[in-house]
C-alpha cells in the first residue's frame, strides 16, 4: 500500500475503524461526511484483522473484508488500508500510538458512530484514546440520544468542542486532551448486521 505509508506530508486524517463485515454504503457515508464537515485531507478505513469485542463466528476472512472496503473507497481521499495487520495491533490505543510515531506530522481524528461512543468505555485504555486523539461522533439511527446520555459522553463532557474547532491548531506532537465533537450530519440506515441477516435468508 504505497499511498499512506510513503507519504509524510502534514495531513488531517480521519480514521474509521471496524470489521467491515461487510463494508457498505453507510461506511462511505460516514467517510464523506467527515471529509466535508471536518475539512480532512483523507479518511482511512482501518479494517480490523480481529476485533477483540466481536465473536469470530460469522466473521468473514480478513482479505475478503479488506476487498469489500476497497470497493467502497475511492482510492484517493477515502482509502481502505490494512494498517493493523501490518502493525500487528488489535487494540485501537496501540494502533494510534504507532501511527503517531510513524506519522509525526499528521493530525488524526478517530471517527465513531454513535453506537461506538456508547461502547467506548469497553475499549482497552479508552480514556487514553480520548485524551490523545480527537474523536468525531457521527449520528446513527436509534443510538445518538442514548450515546449522548452514556458514560463516555458524561466523563468527557467538559472536553466537547464545536466540529470546526476539533482539529484547529492541533499540534500532533503535544500531549493534551484532544477533545470530541458530535457532527451534525444525516443519518444512514445501512447496517452490516442487517446485510448479513439478509444474505443468510437469501442463501
Amino acid at each position: 500500500m504505497p499511498g499512506p505509508w510513503g507519504d509524510r506530508r502534514r495531513r488531517r486524517i480521519g480514521l474509521l475503524g471496524g470489521s467491515f463485515n461487510p463494508a457498505h454504503a453507510g461506511h462511505r457515508h460516514v467517510a464523506e461526511q467527515a471529509l466535508r464537515r471536518l475539512g480532512l485531507d483523507e479518511v482511512w478505513l482501518l479494517v480490523s484483522p480481529g476485533n477483540p469485542l466481536k465473536p469470530r463466528r460469522g466473521m468473514a476472512p480478513f482479505a475478503e473484508r479488506l476487498a469489500a472496503a476497497r470497493r467502497i473507497a475511492d482510492g484517493r481521499r477515502v482509502l481502505a488500508v490494512d494498517v493493523e495487520a501490518r502493525l500487528g495491533t488489535r487494540y485501537t490505543a496501540d494502533t494510534l500510538r504507532l501511527l503517531r510515531r510513524r506519522f509525526p506530522r499528521a493530525s488524526f481524528v478517530l471517527l465513531l458512530g454513535a453506537d461506538n461512543l456508547t461502547q467506548l468505555p469497553r475499549w482497552g485504555r479508552w480514556r487514553e484514546i480520548a485524551c490523545r486523539t480527537a474523536l468525531a461522533v457521527l449520528p446513527r439511527p436509534g443510538y445518538t440520544r442514548h450515546a449522548l446520555a452514556g458514560r463516555a459522553a458524561h466523563v468527557l463532557a467538559r472536553h466537547r468542542r464545536r466540529p470546526a474547532a476539533l482539529l484547529a491548531g492541533q499540534d500532533p506532537g503535544k500531549a493534551r486532551h484532544a477533545g470530541w465533537s458530535l457532527l451534525v450530519a444525516p443519518e444512514h440506515s445501512a447496517s452490516a448486521t442487517a446485510i448479513r441477516a439478509a444474505l443468510a435468508r437469501a442463501a
